[in-house]
Protein backbone atom coordinates (compact mmCIF):
# COMPACT_ATOMS: atom_id res chain seq x y z
CA UNK A 1 0.00 0.00 0.00
CA UNK A 2 1.14 3.33 -0.86
CA UNK A 3 1.97 6.44 1.54
CA UNK A 4 -0.84 8.30 0.59
CA UNK A 5 -2.80 5.52 1.31
CA UNK A 6 -1.91 4.69 4.64
CA UNK A 7 -2.38 7.92 5.57
CA UNK A 8 -5.97 8.09 4.21
CA UNK A 9 -6.78 4.25 5.95
CA UNK A 10 -5.28 5.67 9.19
CA UNK A 11 -7.29 8.89 8.98
CA UNK A 12 -10.40 6.71 8.45
CA UNK A 13 -10.12 4.21 10.90
CA UNK A 14 -9.44 7.24 13.29
CA UNK A 15 -13.12 9.00 12.45
CA UNK A 16 -15.01 5.85 12.15
CA UNK A 17 -13.50 4.76 16.03
CA UNK A 18 -13.95 8.33 17.26
CA UNK A 19 -17.06 9.47 15.20
CA UNK A 20 -18.76 6.72 15.11
CA UNK A 21 -17.81 4.12 17.79
CA UNK A 22 -17.41 7.36 20.35
CA UNK A 23 -14.42 5.87 21.52
CA UNK A 24 -11.74 8.15 23.77
CA UNK A 25 -9.49 9.88 21.13
CA UNK A 26 -6.79 8.81 22.78
CA UNK A 27 -7.93 5.42 22.26
CA UNK A 28 -8.67 5.61 18.76
CA UNK A 29 -5.15 7.15 17.90
CA UNK A 30 -3.73 4.11 19.22
CA UNK A 31 -5.84 2.02 17.13
CA UNK A 32 -5.65 3.70 13.90
CA UNK A 33 -1.71 3.56 14.32
CA UNK A 34 -2.03 -0.13 14.86
CA UNK A 35 -3.94 -0.39 11.73
CA UNK A 36 -1.75 1.99 9.51
CA UNK A 37 1.38 -0.11 10.66
CA UNK A 38 -0.41 -3.46 9.83
CA UNK A 39 -1.88 -1.91 6.83
CA UNK A 40 1.93 -0.40 5.81
CA UNK A 41 3.15 -3.67 5.86
CA UNK A 42 5.19 -3.47 9.93
CA UNK A 43 3.16 -6.16 11.33
CA UNK A 44 1.94 -4.79 14.84
CA UNK A 45 5.42 -2.68 15.17
CA UNK A 46 5.01 -3.05 18.83
CA UNK A 47 8.82 -1.44 19.54
CA UNK A 48 7.25 1.91 17.55
CA UNK A 49 4.24 1.77 19.33
CA UNK A 50 6.37 2.18 23.01
CA UNK A 51 8.52 4.61 21.35
CA UNK A 52 6.20 6.51 19.60
CA UNK A 53 3.63 6.89 23.19
CA UNK A 54 6.92 8.55 24.89
CA UNK A 55 7.16 10.89 22.66
CA UNK A 56 5.63 13.75 24.28
CA UNK A 57 7.03 12.36 27.35
CA UNK A 58 8.32 15.73 28.63
CA UNK A 59 4.90 17.26 27.45
CA UNK A 60 3.17 15.05 29.65
CA UNK A 61 5.35 15.28 32.87
CA UNK A 62 4.22 18.88 32.57
CA UNK A 63 0.49 18.49 32.00
CA UNK A 64 0.50 16.62 35.30
CA UNK A 65 2.62 18.93 37.27
CA UNK A 66 0.48 22.10 36.13
CA UNK A 67 -2.67 20.08 36.66
CA UNK A 68 -1.47 19.40 40.40
CA UNK A 69 -0.25 22.77 40.78
CA UNK A 70 -4.03 24.53 39.23
CA UNK A 71 -5.74 21.87 41.89
CA UNK A 72 -3.59 23.35 45.10
CA UNK A 73 -4.52 26.62 44.19
CA UNK A 74 -7.96 25.85 44.17
CA UNK A 75 -8.20 23.34 47.68
CA UNK A 76 -6.25 26.00 49.04
CA UNK A 77 -8.50 28.89 48.18
CA UNK A 78 -5.97 31.11 46.60
CA UNK A 79 -7.89 30.87 43.00
CA UNK A 80 -10.98 32.00 44.84
CA UNK A 81 -9.11 34.51 46.83
CA UNK A 82 -7.59 36.43 43.94
CA UNK A 83 -10.68 36.27 41.88
CA UNK A 84 -12.37 37.94 44.46
CA UNK A 85 -9.97 40.80 45.18
CA UNK A 86 -9.47 41.61 41.29
CA UNK A 87 -13.53 41.83 40.83
CA UNK A 88 -13.26 43.82 43.85
CA UNK A 89 -10.75 46.30 42.10
CA UNK A 90 -12.11 46.63 39.24
CA UNK A 91 -15.91 46.29 39.06
CA UNK A 92 -16.99 49.74 38.51
CA UNK A 93 -14.93 50.01 35.54
CA UNK A 94 -16.15 48.10 32.38
CA UNK A 95 -12.91 48.13 30.13
CA UNK A 96 -11.13 47.37 33.39
CA UNK A 97 -13.96 44.67 34.48
CA UNK A 98 -13.88 42.46 30.98
CA UNK A 99 -10.23 42.52 30.83
CA UNK A 100 -9.70 41.48 34.49
CA UNK A 101 -12.45 38.42 33.96
CA UNK A 102 -10.67 37.30 30.67
CA UNK A 103 -7.01 36.89 32.18
CA UNK A 104 -8.70 35.55 35.20
CA UNK A 105 -10.20 32.81 32.69
CA UNK A 106 -6.92 32.28 31.08
CA UNK A 107 -5.15 31.86 34.07
CA UNK A 108 -5.43 28.11 34.61
CA UNK A 109 -5.05 27.75 30.39
CA UNK A 110 -1.65 29.80 30.80
CA UNK A 111 -0.64 27.52 33.64
CA UNK A 112 -1.50 23.93 31.93
CA UNK A 113 -2.03 24.40 28.79
CA UNK A 114 -5.34 23.09 29.04
CA UNK A 115 -8.38 25.23 27.25
CA UNK A 116 -11.12 22.42 29.27
CA UNK A 117 -8.87 23.30 32.85
CA UNK A 118 -9.50 27.03 32.26
CA UNK A 119 -13.08 27.03 31.49
CA UNK A 120 -14.06 24.90 34.37
CA UNK A 121 -12.34 26.39 37.24
CA UNK A 122 -12.07 30.06 36.65
CA UNK A 123 -14.06 30.19 34.19
CA UNK A 124 -17.11 28.31 36.14
CA UNK A 125 -15.98 30.90 39.00
CA UNK A 126 -16.61 34.14 37.16
CA UNK A 127 -19.52 33.06 34.72
CA UNK A 128 -22.08 34.11 38.08
CA UNK A 129 -20.52 37.43 37.67
CA UNK A 130 -20.81 38.20 34.10
CA UNK A 131 -24.57 36.85 34.26
CA UNK A 132 -25.68 39.10 37.07
CA UNK A 133 -24.19 41.92 35.14
CA UNK A 134 -26.22 41.58 32.55
CA UNK A 135 -24.26 39.53 30.01
CA UNK A 136 -26.65 36.97 28.79
CA UNK A 137 -25.72 33.30 29.92
CA UNK A 138 -24.82 32.31 26.09
CA UNK A 139 -22.41 35.19 25.48
CA UNK A 140 -20.97 34.50 29.19
CA UNK A 141 -20.28 30.90 27.72
CA UNK A 142 -18.65 32.29 24.38
CA UNK A 143 -16.34 34.85 26.32
CA UNK A 144 -15.79 31.81 28.89
CA UNK A 145 -14.93 29.50 26.02
CA UNK A 146 -12.60 31.72 24.54
CA UNK A 147 -10.97 33.18 27.57
CA UNK A 148 -9.95 29.48 27.44
CA UNK A 149 -8.44 28.83 24.53
CA UNK A 150 -6.64 32.22 25.08
CA UNK A 151 -4.93 30.70 27.83
CA UNK A 152 -4.08 27.43 25.96
CA UNK A 153 -1.80 29.57 23.36
CA UNK A 154 -0.72 32.08 26.25
CA UNK A 155 2.73 31.49 27.81
CA UNK A 156 4.42 30.29 29.76
CA UNK A 157 3.06 26.89 28.65
CA UNK A 158 2.05 26.52 25.34
CA UNK A 159 1.39 22.83 24.61
CA UNK A 160 0.70 22.81 21.20
CA UNK A 161 4.39 24.75 20.67
CA UNK A 162 5.68 21.98 22.61
CA UNK A 163 4.12 19.58 20.41
CA UNK A 164 5.28 21.02 16.86
CA UNK A 165 8.43 21.96 18.68
CA UNK A 166 9.35 18.31 19.45
CA UNK A 167 8.52 17.26 15.93
CA UNK A 168 10.92 19.69 14.53
CA UNK A 169 13.35 19.67 17.51
CA UNK A 170 13.14 23.41 18.35
CA UNK A 171 13.77 23.55 21.93
CA UNK A 172 10.81 25.40 23.79
CA UNK A 173 12.71 28.44 24.21
CA UNK A 174 12.30 32.16 23.43
CA UNK A 175 7.94 32.21 22.85
CA UNK A 176 7.14 34.53 25.72
CA UNK A 177 7.29 37.68 23.32
CA UNK A 178 5.76 36.15 20.36
CA UNK A 179 2.57 34.26 22.26
CA UNK A 180 2.20 37.73 24.04
CA UNK A 181 2.27 39.74 20.68
CA UNK A 182 -1.35 37.13 19.80
CA UNK A 183 -2.33 36.69 22.89
CA UNK A 184 -3.00 40.36 24.15
CA UNK A 185 -4.14 42.02 21.48
CA UNK A 186 -6.91 39.45 20.63
CA UNK A 187 -7.64 39.65 24.55
CA UNK A 188 -8.56 43.03 24.45
CA UNK A 189 -10.61 42.60 20.93
CA UNK A 190 -12.52 39.93 22.05
CA UNK A 191 -13.64 40.86 25.65
CA UNK A 192 -14.91 44.21 24.48
CA UNK A 193 -16.62 42.36 21.21
CA UNK A 194 -18.79 39.77 23.30
CA UNK A 195 -19.37 41.85 26.24
CA UNK A 196 -19.11 46.00 26.38
CA UNK A 197 -22.57 46.41 25.13
CA UNK A 198 -24.35 44.07 27.68
CA UNK A 199 -22.35 44.48 30.85
CA UNK A 200 -23.91 47.04 33.52
CA UNK A 201 -21.69 48.22 36.34
CA UNK A 202 -23.51 47.42 39.66
CA UNK A 203 -23.07 47.92 43.37
CA UNK A 204 -20.66 46.92 45.59
CA UNK A 205 -23.36 44.99 47.63
CA UNK A 206 -24.60 43.21 44.73
CA UNK A 207 -21.27 42.43 44.02
CA UNK A 208 -20.66 41.00 47.23
CA UNK A 209 -23.41 38.57 47.17
CA UNK A 210 -21.92 36.62 44.06
CA UNK A 211 -18.41 36.94 44.58
CA UNK A 212 -16.53 33.68 45.89
CA UNK A 213 -14.75 33.88 49.51
CA UNK A 214 -11.59 35.76 50.44
CA UNK A 215 -9.15 33.92 52.44
CA UNK A 216 -6.82 36.83 53.10
CA UNK A 217 -7.79 38.17 55.91
CA UNK A 218 -7.64 34.47 57.38
CA UNK A 219 -3.99 33.55 55.61
CA UNK A 220 -2.45 37.11 54.71
CA UNK A 221 0.33 36.91 51.97
CA UNK A 222 1.37 32.96 52.72
CA UNK A 223 -1.77 32.42 50.71
CA UNK A 224 0.14 33.55 47.58
CA UNK A 225 3.08 32.22 48.01
CA UNK A 226 2.64 29.09 46.09
CA UNK A 227 2.23 31.34 42.70
CA UNK A 228 5.33 33.50 44.05
CA UNK A 229 7.38 30.05 44.20
CA UNK A 230 6.44 28.95 40.89
CA UNK A 231 7.28 32.82 39.49
CA UNK A 232 10.62 33.59 40.61
CA UNK A 233 11.61 30.01 39.42
CA UNK A 234 10.32 30.40 36.25
CA UNK A 235 11.97 34.02 36.06
CA UNK A 236 15.30 32.46 37.22
CA UNK A 237 15.06 29.66 34.36
CA UNK A 238 14.36 32.36 31.81
CA UNK A 239 17.12 34.83 32.97
CA UNK A 240 19.95 31.92 33.75
CA UNK A 241 20.47 33.43 36.60
CA UNK A 242 24.01 32.10 37.99
CA UNK A 243 24.11 29.64 40.73
CA UNK A 244 20.43 29.19 39.99
CA UNK A 245 19.39 25.04 39.15
CA UNK A 246 17.50 24.36 36.14
CA UNK A 247 14.96 22.67 37.99
CA UNK A 248 12.53 22.70 34.73
CA UNK A 249 8.88 23.39 34.52
CA UNK A 250 7.79 19.63 36.14
CA UNK A 251 9.59 20.34 38.99
CA UNK A 252 9.16 23.82 39.45
CA UNK A 253 5.63 22.89 39.64
CA UNK A 254 5.50 20.22 41.71
CA UNK A 255 7.41 22.83 44.49
CA UNK A 256 4.36 25.24 44.32
CA UNK A 257 2.33 22.94 45.07
CA UNK A 258 4.43 21.52 47.73
CA UNK A 259 4.93 25.18 49.49
CA UNK A 260 0.66 25.25 49.24
CA UNK A 261 1.00 22.88 51.46
CA UNK A 262 1.97 25.14 54.47
CA UNK A 263 -0.31 27.81 53.02
CA UNK A 264 -4.23 28.60 53.14
CA UNK A 265 -6.94 26.38 53.80
CA UNK A 266 -5.70 22.50 55.02
CA UNK A 267 -5.75 19.96 52.16
CA UNK A 268 -4.62 16.03 51.49
CA UNK A 269 -1.99 15.99 48.87
CA UNK A 270 -2.22 12.62 48.01
CA UNK A 271 -5.95 13.24 47.32
CA UNK A 272 -5.41 16.22 45.67
CA UNK A 273 -2.45 14.47 43.18
CA UNK A 274 -4.76 11.74 41.98
CA UNK A 275 -7.83 14.08 41.45
CA UNK A 276 -5.45 15.88 39.27
CA UNK A 277 -4.11 13.28 37.48
CA UNK A 278 -7.46 12.05 36.77
CA UNK A 279 -8.88 15.93 35.80
CA UNK A 280 -5.21 15.23 33.53
CA UNK A 281 -5.98 11.75 32.03
CA UNK A 282 -8.17 12.44 28.71
CA UNK A 283 -4.98 15.07 27.38
CA UNK A 284 -2.74 12.92 28.36
CA UNK A 285 -4.01 9.54 26.62
CA UNK A 286 -4.49 11.76 23.65
CA UNK A 287 -0.66 12.63 23.77
CA UNK A 288 0.38 9.34 24.03
CA UNK A 289 -2.00 8.62 20.90
CA UNK A 290 -0.56 11.29 18.69
CA UNK A 291 2.97 10.20 20.01
CA UNK A 292 2.22 6.24 18.33
CA UNK A 293 -0.20 8.05 15.29
CA UNK A 294 3.04 10.17 14.07
CA UNK A 295 5.72 7.56 14.66
CA UNK A 296 3.51 4.95 12.28
CA UNK A 297 2.95 7.76 10.00
CA UNK A 298 7.25 8.22 9.72
CA UNK A 299 7.67 4.39 9.46
CA UNK A 300 5.06 4.07 6.61
CA UNK A 301 6.49 7.16 5.07
CA UNK A 302 3.47 8.89 5.41
CA UNK A 303 4.42 11.90 7.31
CA UNK A 304 7.20 12.42 4.59
CA UNK A 305 4.36 12.67 1.82
CA UNK A 306 2.38 14.90 3.85
CA UNK A 307 5.48 17.16 4.76
CA UNK A 308 6.31 17.31 0.57
CA UNK A 309 3.08 17.84 -0.26
CA UNK A 310 2.79 21.23 1.60
CA UNK A 311 6.27 22.02 0.44
CA UNK A 312 5.13 21.85 -3.13
CA UNK A 313 2.04 24.16 -2.93
CA UNK A 314 2.31 27.42 -3.53
CA UNK A 315 2.25 30.01 -0.88
CA UNK A 316 -1.27 31.70 -1.44
CA UNK A 317 -2.37 27.80 -1.13
CA UNK A 318 -0.10 26.99 1.87
CA UNK A 319 -1.69 29.72 3.90
CA UNK A 320 -5.09 28.94 2.65
CA UNK A 321 -4.83 25.12 3.56
CA UNK A 322 -3.56 26.26 7.24
CA UNK A 323 -6.70 28.47 7.95
CA UNK A 324 -8.80 25.50 6.62
CA UNK A 325 -6.82 22.52 8.28
CA UNK A 326 -5.58 23.18 11.33
CA UNK A 327 -8.99 24.18 13.08
CA UNK A 328 -11.31 21.20 11.40
CA UNK A 329 -8.55 18.78 12.11
CA UNK A 330 -9.12 20.38 15.83
CA UNK A 331 -12.37 18.94 16.15
CA UNK A 332 -10.65 15.60 16.32
CA UNK A 333 -8.17 17.60 18.99
CA UNK A 334 -6.13 20.32 18.98
CA UNK A 335 -3.53 18.84 20.18
CA UNK A 336 -3.41 16.06 17.29
CA UNK A 337 -3.73 18.98 14.90
CA UNK A 338 -0.89 20.43 15.99
CA UNK A 339 1.69 17.40 15.46
CA UNK A 340 -0.18 15.91 12.51
CA UNK A 341 -0.72 19.30 10.73
CA UNK A 342 1.39 21.80 12.73
CA UNK A 343 4.99 20.00 12.32
CA UNK A 344 4.99 19.77 8.18
CA UNK A 345 3.38 23.69 8.06
CA UNK A 346 6.46 24.67 9.92
CA UNK A 347 8.81 22.70 7.80
CA UNK A 348 6.74 23.89 5.03
CA UNK A 349 7.94 27.62 5.96
CA UNK A 350 11.16 26.83 6.85
CA UNK A 351 12.60 29.94 5.85
CA UNK A 352 10.70 31.89 8.43
CA UNK A 353 11.41 32.12 12.45
CA UNK A 354 10.36 28.57 13.84
CA UNK A 355 9.32 30.51 16.62
CA UNK A 356 7.32 32.83 15.29
CA UNK A 357 5.48 30.11 13.12
CA UNK A 358 4.50 27.77 15.69
CA UNK A 359 3.61 30.40 17.88
CA UNK A 360 1.03 31.78 15.39
CA UNK A 361 0.26 28.23 14.33
CA UNK A 362 -0.90 27.14 17.56
CA UNK A 363 -3.64 30.59 18.01
CA UNK A 364 -4.70 28.68 14.36
CA UNK A 365 -4.60 25.35 15.78
CA UNK A 366 -6.27 26.39 19.58
CA UNK A 367 -9.65 26.85 17.37
CA UNK A 368 -9.97 23.01 17.24
CA UNK A 369 -11.62 23.47 21.09
CA UNK A 370 -14.22 24.71 18.94
CA UNK A 371 -14.91 22.45 16.46
CA UNK A 372 -17.96 20.59 16.83
CA UNK A 373 -18.43 17.50 17.29
CA UNK A 374 -15.85 17.42 20.19
CA UNK A 375 -15.47 21.18 20.41
CA UNK A 376 -14.09 20.85 24.28
CA UNK A 377 -14.03 24.48 25.49
CA UNK A 378 -17.86 24.87 23.78
CA UNK A 379 -19.43 21.83 25.47
CA UNK A 380 -17.53 22.97 28.82
CA UNK A 381 -18.39 26.64 28.82
CA UNK A 382 -22.47 25.73 28.06
CA UNK A 383 -22.33 23.37 30.92
CA UNK A 384 -20.41 25.92 32.98
CA UNK A 385 -23.47 28.45 32.48
CA UNK A 386 -26.48 25.69 32.24
CA UNK A 387 -27.28 25.96 28.14
CA UNK A 388 -27.87 22.46 27.22
CA UNK A 389 -27.26 23.34 23.24
CA UNK A 390 -23.87 24.58 22.92
CA UNK A 391 -24.28 25.36 19.37
CA UNK A 392 -25.98 28.54 20.54
CA UNK A 393 -22.74 29.23 22.29
CA UNK A 394 -20.24 28.16 19.18
CA UNK A 395 -22.23 31.03 17.16
CA UNK A 396 -21.00 34.02 19.64
CA UNK A 397 -17.88 32.10 19.33
CA UNK A 398 -17.47 32.38 15.50
CA UNK A 399 -16.80 36.40 15.44
CA UNK A 400 -14.11 35.97 17.87
CA UNK A 401 -12.75 32.48 16.26
CA UNK A 402 -12.13 34.63 13.24
CA UNK A 403 -10.55 37.58 15.28
CA UNK A 404 -7.72 35.21 16.06
CA UNK A 405 -7.27 32.99 12.90
CA UNK A 406 -7.18 36.16 11.26
CA UNK A 407 -4.34 36.98 13.62
CA UNK A 408 -2.76 33.68 13.46
CA UNK A 409 -2.33 34.43 9.84
CA UNK A 410 -0.93 37.91 9.98
CA UNK A 411 1.42 37.30 12.22
CA UNK A 412 2.75 34.09 9.83
CA UNK A 413 2.87 36.44 6.66
CA UNK A 414 4.83 39.41 8.97
CA UNK A 415 7.49 36.68 10.68
CA UNK A 416 10.15 37.78 8.64
CA UNK A 417 9.32 41.59 9.82
CA UNK A 418 8.43 40.70 13.44
CA UNK A 419 11.81 38.23 13.25
CA UNK A 420 14.24 41.55 13.09
CA UNK A 421 12.38 43.24 16.17
CA UNK A 422 11.72 40.13 18.78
Amino acid sequence: MSEVLIVIFMVFVFALLAMVLKLPIGVSLAFSAVAGAIAGGEGIALRHLVEGSFGYFDTILIIVSAMIFMRVLLVTGTLDTITAILLKTFYKRKFSLLLTVMVLIMFPGMITGSSTTAVLTTGALVAPVLMKMGLPKVKTAAFIAMGGILGMIAPPVNILVMIMGGGVDMPYVGLTLPLLIIVIPLAIIISLWIGYRDIKIIDYTQMQLILPKSYTKKYGFALFLPLFTVFILMLGESLSIPLMPKLGIPAIFLLGSLVGLFCGRPFNFFKVTQEAAKEAMPILSILVGVGMFIQIMTLTGGRGWLVMSFLSLPPVFLYLGIAMSMPLFGAVSAFGSASILGVPFILALINKNAIITSSALSAIAGLGDLMPPTALAGIFAAQVVKEKNYFKVLRYCLIPALFELSMGIIILLLAPILDKFI
